[in-house]
C-alpha cells in the first residue's frame, strides 16, 4: 500500500538472513545498478524493504524490494511500475521516472518531501482533479491485477460500479484469515446488506483512473514544488476512492483547503464527506487483512457496519 506506512506487509516479516539494506543492494547489483556506495533505509517501510541508494558515478536511487514476493506472485513491482507510467502518460501527473522493474526490485528516481504549505495542495487538488476529469471510463477494472501492499487488488472488468465495487472492493476482503478472525458473522452479514444497498448510499458515478492508494503519505513533491505521487495501485472506478482515502486518513492541516478546490473543481454535491466512510470501508478492510495491528481499522468498520446489522 506504500512504501512508508500503513497497509503493507501482513502482521511479521520472517527473520532476513541478511540485512535489509544489504539485500538491497544484492538486487540492485543484480538489476545491473553496481556503483552503490551505500543503502540508507527509509524509515516506516512495511509493505516492502526500501532505502535510497547512493551511488558513486550517478543520482541516489530509491529501491525496494520484498524480502518474499506478495500472495506467492513475483509481478507486483511490474504492475506498480505500470501504474506509475499510466498515472503520468494518461493524466500528466508528476511521478517518479522508473529506472528498473523486475520480479524482485523497484527503483526509481528519488523525489522531495513535500512542502508544508496551502498552495502546494491547492495546486495539487487541480492536479487530482485533471486525472479524474480526463479520464473517464466506460468500465470499471483494469487489464491485470495488482497490490495493496502485499495483498492483490482484483481488477476483473464490470459494467456495472456498485456490483464492481462490493464484490471486488469490499466482500473480497471477507475470506481474508485476519478479516474472519476481527469480524463477528454479524458484522460480516452487514457489509453484505451494505454492499446490497450500494446504489441507495451513494450516487451513479462513472469510472476513472485512480490511484487507488492515495493517502498523505503517497503524496511527495517534484523539484520545482509540484505534487508527485507514489506507490499507486490503479484502476478505472469511482474518484472518490481516491478523495475518501485522503479525506480520512488525517491529512495535514495545511490540506484543508484542498477538498474545497477539488469540489470545486469536479462539481462534487454538498454531501461527500457523508460517503466517505462508505467508501473508505475498502482501504479499512485492507489493513485488517493485513496487520496484526490494525490500527483502529475494526472499530472504524464495526461503527460504519452498524446501522446495517440485523436488529433482534
Amino acid at each position: 500500500m506504500d512504501p512508508q506506512g500503513p497497509a503493507g506487509a501482513p502482521g511479521r516479516r520472517r527473520p532476513l538472513s541478511t540485512s535489509p539494506t544489504e539485500l538491497l543492494a544484492q538486487r540492485l547489483s543484480r538489476a545491473g545498478i553496481r556503483d552503490v556506495v551505500t543503502v540508507v533505509p527509509v524509515s516506516g517501510g512495511l509493505a516492502a524493504l526500501a532505502g535510497i541508494a547512493h551511488r558513486q558515478d550517478a543520482p541516489p536511487v530509491f529501491v525496494k524490494s520484498f524480502a518474499e514476493a506478495p500472495d506467492g506472485d513475483d509481478a507486483a513491482f511490474v504492475a506498480e511500475a505500470e501504474g506509475l507510467t499510466a498515472l503520468r502518460d494518461l493524466a500528466g501527473v508528476p511521478t517518479p521516472e522508473v529506472i528498473v522493474a523486475n520480479h524482485e526490485v523497484l527503483v526509481l528516481s528519488v523525489l522531495h518531501p513535500r512542502p508544508p504549505d496551502r498552495t502546494f495542495w491547492e495546486q495539487f487538488a487541480h492536479a487530482l482533479a485533471h486525472l479524474h476529469t480526463s479520464t473517464v471510463h466506460r468500465r470499471f477494472g483494469w487489464h491485470r491485477d495488482n497490490w495493496l501492499g502485499r495483498c492483490r487488488q482484483i481488477n476483473a472488468w464490470a459494467d456495472d460500479g456498485f456490483a464492481f465495487f462490493a464484490e471486488h472492493r469490499l466482500l473480497r476482503w471477507l475470506s481474508e484469515p485476519r478479516v474472519e478472525s476481527a469480524l463477528e458473522p454479524a458484522d460480516r452479514a452487514a457489509l453484505q446488506r451494505l454492499c446490497a444497498r450500494l446504489p441507495e448510499l451513494l450516487p451513479d458515478r462513472p469510472a476513472c483512473l485512480t490511484h487507488g492508494d492515495l493517502w498523505a503519505q503517497n503524496v511527495l513533491a517534484t523539484a520545482d514544488g509540484r505534487a508527485a505521487l507514489i506507490d499507486p495501485a490503479v484502476s478505472y472506478t469511482w474518484a472518490e476512492v481516491d478523495l475518501a482515502h485522503l479525506w480520512t486518513t488525517a491529512p495535514p492541516p495545511e490540506s484543508r483547503r484542498f477538498f474545497d478546490v477539488y469540489a470545486e473543481l469536479t462539481g462534487l454535491d454538498d454531501d461527500w464527506p457523508a460517503r466517505m466512510p462508505v467508501i473508505q470501508l475498502r482501504q479499512h478492510l485492507a489493513v485488517l487483512a493485513q496487520f496484526d495491528d490494525d490500527w483502529g481499522a475494526a472499530e472504524t468498520i464495526r461503527a460504519t457496519l452498524r446501522p446495517f446489522r440485523a436488529r433482534a
